[in-house]
């Protein structure tokens, strides 16, 4: 048996790597005895990239594409001689397949709120979460500072110190925008934007490009959005007194599916009473005034006059008409009435004589043309 492993050690290998994982970063190909002959075959597919190890040290970084190894495409190592016995003459080297492709949907968030100033809240607690997708540029900076000589490592090995420096990055950038708490929201796409710009340079330290990144929600501690949701039912409602009826009548919903009615929802039947006239006081009473009530336009200039006012501010004329009497009962009334509140008779501002038609003066009985009685008694 010994025999025959060590005759197929020696058959010219083909070196690939076909990857059925989705989180798989680099794969070493492993040979017997670590040695590749000479003329191997070395196939390298779309969105793979390999490292060609020789002696400990990096010989090649190949693109994908098919290659024949030998000491001519190999210029690092053109200084081996050919072994005088066995086969072909070996290299002790390893070959390192780095995965290029894009590693998506790598969720990144604060495991602790973080600490931040905003301007009209003060200190605020915040937590955030999101995406981002990466890739591997530089392969040799890759296996140098994460990987090493593991024969295979996945997402898992390089994700925890990205989400630490995305959460330490994405903490001074909101700091540095200065952004009010109220208007996160409407901001996200200029924060993922301006963190993408800021973060690329630290993951470029690992031989790695941040290729996206997403904030999908920032979200205020629960006791700032229980503030936010009181200050929005007052907005709604209009003003505190409307709230405090709102509040009331509320109150008195629930106090009545007790047992007890209103009493049960207090101590006894004198708390439910004293419930019970708050509760009326609250609700009877007419909303405040914001404004003076209106007045009314004087008859004489169209100016606005206060109510209670006697003169109008604009012309200094009287605020209502001076009174004049009934053409038939003589009772004062307004002169601008068609009819006497008193007797209901019409008032015309034109009377006439029945008999010589002289033009009569409002209350006069008998005409002083003619001395023909009026008719009004």
């Amino acid at each position: 048996m010994g025999l025959i492993n060590f005759i197929k050690s020696q058959f010219i290998e083909v070196i690939e790597w076909v990857d059925d994982t989705e989180n798989t970063m680099v794969y070493r190909f492993p040979v017997q005895g670590k040695e590749i002959k000479m003329g191997a075959k070395l196939t390298v597919r779309e969105s793979q990239m390999a490292v060609f190890i020789n002696e400990g040290k990096a010989a090649d970084v190949f693109q994908p594409g098919l290659y024949t190894l030998s000491t001519e495409n190999l210029p690092v190592i053109t200084k081996l001689n050919s072994w005088p016995y066995g086969f072909n003459s070996p290299f002790k080297a390893e070959v390192y397949f780095v995965n290029t492709k894009q590693f998506t949907d790598q969720k990144w968030g604060t495991e602790n709120p973080v600490m931040l100033r905003d301007a009209e809240f003060g200190m605020l607690r915040l937590r955030a979460y999101g995406i981002y997708s990466f890739r591997v540029t530089d392969p040799l900076s890759y296996l140098k500072q994460v990987s090493g000589t593991n024969g295979l490592s996945d997402t898992q090995s390089i994700t925890g110190q990205l989400k630490r420096l995305i959460v330490s990055g994405l903490t001074d950038l909101l700091g540095e925008l200065k952004i009010p708490a109220l208007d996160l929201a409407q901001n996200y796409d200029e924060i993922s934007g301006k963190a993408q710009q800021k973060l690329a340079p630290k993951f470029e330290e690992f031989g790695l490009s941040l290729a996206s990144f997403y904030v999908e929600n920032i979200s205020l501690p629960q006791e700032v959005e229980a503030v936010l949701d009181k200050r929005t039912e007052m907005g709604l409602l209009g003003n505190l007194q409307q709230y405090a009826q709102f509040q009331a009548a509320d109150s008195i919903k629930d106090a009545a599916k007790n047992p007890g009615g209103l009493a049960g929802a207090g101590v006894g039947l004198g708390a439910g009473a004293v419930m019970g006239s708050v509760f009326t006081q609250s609700l009877t009473q007419p909303p405040q005034q914001t404004g003076a009530a209106p007045g009314s336009p004087c008859p004489a200039c169209g100016a606005q006059i206060p109510a209670g006012s006697k003169f109008c501010p604009g012309c200094g004329k009287p605020s209502s008409p001076p009174a004049l009497k009934c053409v038939k009962c003589g009772a004062s009334i307004n002169a601008n009435a068609k009819f006497c509140p008193e007797c209901g008779a019409p008032q015309s501002s034109e009377v006439f004589c029945k008999n010589c038609g002289t033009k009569l003066t409002g209350g006069v009985k008998f005409c002083p043309q003619c001395g023909t009685k009026t008719g009004e008694d």
